[in-house]
């Protein structure tokens, strides 16, 4: 359905309002600033959060469907959609992480924004089933090439503004730079511009819509080449029976998935409005036609790559979304399959238009559903991990306990305390997981990066004396702290006195330093040394030893011969002065610490 086509039948909905770009840039303006106001002002409690989130999307919606002609109901739409969003991110912030996967339930209700607005423009509301699939395809189209066309000229203004302050400081005026410094306005501007240009640009659909047929035809060109490959990569997948895709698991999911939408875009590129607007090329029907065929087998793939994923490390919060990613295009491609074999030929185009329409209402209220706290993907991960470990699927030592502690939220924590109190090798681990109290205590990877940094520097440790064992824990404690970190020798002095060890991370003993310059002041390395103290069973850093005093370059290269003489012969150790020292040969370091 062309503009012109809705204009005929609903003039109101395509009528140039004279007032719409001042009206959208002023509520533009103003959302900027206020927004940005309550970011500043609390924007990350929950409170703020649903405040910005009501405000944008109320915002955003209005610049979309706001009409003289109807106002209050769509005045009604946007207040509406703002609130659930507002709720949506309340939710969100406030579950903190006792529930997994809050971004995704947002993304969700992102989408669902994304559908529900042109939806409304069609008057789906109203005639439901019975909605044009024109007219809705039009607003589809005529929304993404709008807000497209607002962030662009966003983007041009911000560069006309900084091309003026430029200009105007070569004679020593600076007020455009004050203007853009000053709090709020950043916001403000980029509202202002925005409405504006969404309003100048909504009362042009008429253009647009002839823009949107220019662009529907020069994705249709690429609709040919893009089915060429799609099909030649199923017939090789299916040849060489798939390894290749199974080995790839990683990535293999979200490229086939884009793919799909890929091949779903360009068809309807080619499938158009109606029969009337069908391009009469048959070459490009063709394409749209094998395009519609071949995303049902890419989503099956999809899956099975999932479900290999799933089978080798179990479920996880992110795995149960990328399910429903892929049940929804799933369903899309087998919906196509559908017209394909009733429509045939002649009519399957008809068939794909209506299962747009029908899948595009469906995934609307999917998506709500979904960004709402109805399921608690945390929890069921959590059950499948533990089912998996019960039923021996995975080894106690592989099994990941940390993704029960920061993943899968307070029910993966809960998994956690019920691990815990067993016996054996999985209560000890479970125990330890949960009694962890690293620099990070909140960050998942936290046990992850202090293991890597302790592998990497496992084969460069040196004890002093030698053959000595180092004590329990200081190996994990040195792993925690940056002092060994890099890739010189980490040198370990255990003391008469067992409570200290002095650590020295040897930079200046790193492979790619030759010999004589360890001791050259020019060369750029250096030696960190630090103490650790052994108190109530656990190795902490005391303090870090200070720098040397300044010294000339020959009284320097004489001290760093000694110095690295000592350091090679295992000779640092902790001495009295008034206060506890290093000593690196007969010379205190000038660092106490106690």
């Amino acid at each position: 359905m062309t503009a012109e086509t809705i204009a005929a039948e609903n003039p109101a909905r395509l009528d140039d309002w004279s007032l719409r770009p001042w009206l959208l840039a002023a509520i533009g303006g103003l959302v900027g600033l206020i927004v940005h106001l309550i970011l500043e002002s609390g924007g990350e409690s929950p409170t703020g959060a649903a405040l910005s989130a009501l405000i944008f999307f109320a915002a955003l919606a209005a610049g979309f469907v706001l009409s003289p002609h109807r106002w209050k109901e769509a005045a009604i739409f946007a207040l509406g959609l703002g609130v659930a969003m507002g709720g949506i991110a309340w939710l969100a912030v406030d579950s903190g992480d006792s529930v997994a996967g809050t971004e995704f339930a947002f993304a969700a209700g992102v989408f669902f924004s994304i559908l529900a607005i042109p939806l409304f423009q069609a008057d789906f509301h109203r005639k439901r089933w019975a909605t044009p699939y024109g007219e809705t395809h039009f607003h589809v189209w005529s929304d993404a090439i709008s807000a497209g066309g607002a962030l662009a000229f966003v983007l041009l203004s911000w560069l006309l503004l900084w091309l003026l302050q430029a200009l105007f400081s070569l004679i020593g005026f600076e007020f455009i730079e004050t203007l853009i410094d000053t709090d709020g306005f950043a916001g403000f501007f980029i509202g202002v511009t925005f409405g504006a240009a969404m309003g100048v640009l909504r009362n042009q659909l008429g253009i647009i819509g002839t823009l949107q047929r220019v662009v529907m035809l020069v994705f249709s060109l690429l609709a040919v080449p893009f089915a060429l490959a799609i099909v030649f990569f199923l017939f090789a997948l299916i040849a060489t029976g798939g390894s290749a895709l199974w080995e790839a698991t990683d990535t293999a999911t979200p490229v086939l998935l884009a793919c799909a939408l890929g091949g779903s875009v360009l068809a309807n590129a080619v499938v158009r409005d109606d029969d009337e607007a069908r391009s009469d090329n048959m070459v490009l029907r063709i394409a749209a036609f094998a395009l519609s065929a071949t995303i049902f087998p890419l989503t099956v793939f999809a899956a099975i790559s999932m479900g290999i994923r799933i089978d080798q490390h179990g479920l996880s919060p992110e795995r149960l979304w990328a399910l429903v990613a892929i049940a929804v295009a799933t369903a899309y491609g087998l919906a196509y399959w559908v017209g394909l074999a009733r429509g045939r030929w002649s009519g399957w185009s008809n068939y794909l238009r209506r299962a747009n329409l029908h899948l595009a209402a469906v995934s609307c209220i999917l998506a709500l559903l979904l960004a709402l706290p109805l399921l608690d993907f945390g929890g069921i991960s959590a059950r499948q991990q533990v089912a998996r470990l019960d039923a021996g699927q995975v080894s106690v030592e592989e099994f990941d306990f940390a993704a029960l502690r920061w993943d899968f939220g307070d029910e993966g924590r809960a998994a956690l305390d019920r691990l815990a109190q067993r016996e054996g090798r999985v209560g000890e681990m479970a125990l330890d997981m949960k009694q962890y109290a690293g620099p990070r205590l909140n960050e998942r990877w936290a046990i992850e990066d202090e293991r890597d940094a302790v592998n990497s520097m496992t084969d460069s440790i040196i004890v002093y004396p030698s053959r000595s064992e180092l004590p329990e824990g200081l190996l994990e404690a040195i792993g925690q702290d940056p002092v060994c970190w890099g890739e010189g020798v980490c040198r370990v002095y255990l003391q008469e006195d067992p409570r200290y060890a002095v650590i020295l991370g040897d930079e200046c003993a790193a492979s790619e330093i030759i010999v004589s310059d360890r001791t050259n002041p020019a060369v750029d390395c250096g030696i960190d040394t630090t103490v650790f103290e052994l108190s109530d069973g656990l190795w902490s850093r005391v303090s870090p030893v200070k720098d040397r005093p300044d010294l000339t370059e020959a009284e320097e290269r004489a001290a760093l011969e000694l110095e690295r003489e000592a350091i090679e012969n295992g000779d640092v150790r902790i001495g009295r002065s008034q206060r506890r020292t290093v000593y690196i040969g007969n010379r205190p370091t000038g660092g106490d610490f106690d």
